[in-house]
């Protein structure tokens, strides 16, 4: 999926100017890569939303700009609401991308009848594939997972064109037992009641 951002260049960069931008509602960014100069851009904050609305990886830059680039990071604030500034890497449509995608479970798990609680352990993978067909999301089939067992990140069905980085024998969802929690109020092995920590009178002031 691709986005298209309207961009301006940035002629003047700095906190006082970063800070004036994003007061305006709009977004620093920085367009890098393919040995040409970095370009500081700003960003529309409707469009940045939409990016992230949508997961897009990819976006066309339409005004000052007009290149296709690849979203590397976005740098988000304190408490992870706004996103404060945008890395874009310049791409070609044939170019291949290293990118992080999330693992998806599906499926009837046979383990759950056998009594286990199913546990997805990793959730995300890193592969290989072309910018213009970098997957929303990968499959993890649950219907060969018993209890006391586990699938591999090579069990990931994997679009044509994609390659898996991640070790193949990263453990992605396990099936095991669930493990039963003593009930509250239950009294400890050997009876014993708890200790009561009594609170120390405070002593009284010298008087003056």
């Amino acid at each position: 999926m691709s986005e298209v951002f309207h961009v301006s260049l940035r002629n003047e960069i700095g906190t006082r100017q970063v800070r004036k931008l994003r007061r305006s509602g709009a977004v620093p960014a920085v367009l890098y890569g393919h040995g040409q100069e970095c370009v500081h851009l700003a960003l529309g904050g409707a469009e940045v939303k939409a990016l992230i609305r949508h997961g897009a990886r990819v976006v066309d830059l339409e005004g000052a700009v007009k290149e296709k680039a690849f979203v590397r990071e976005l740098q988000w604030d304190t408490f992870g609401n706004e996103v404060l500034h945008v890395d874009l890497a310049r791409v070609s449509a044939d170019e291949r991308v290293h990118v992080e995608v999330n693992v998806e479970l599906k499926g009837e798990c046979p383990g759950t009848k056998e009594g286990g609680v199913v546990e997805h352990v990793t959730h995300t993978v890193e592969v290989e594939c072309p910018v213009v067909s970098i997957p929303d999301k990968l499959v993890l089939r649950l219907a060969d997972l018993h209890l006391n067992g586990h699938l591999n990140a090579d069990r990931i069905e994997l679009p044509e064109g994609v390659k898996l980085l991640t070790d193949a024998d990263t453990v992605i969802a396990t099936c095991s037992k669930q493990t039963e929690m003593p009930e509250a109020g239950a009294p400890s092995e050997g009876g014993a009641e708890p200790e009561v920590i009594r609170r120390k009178p405070e002593e009284k002031e010298e008087e003056a």
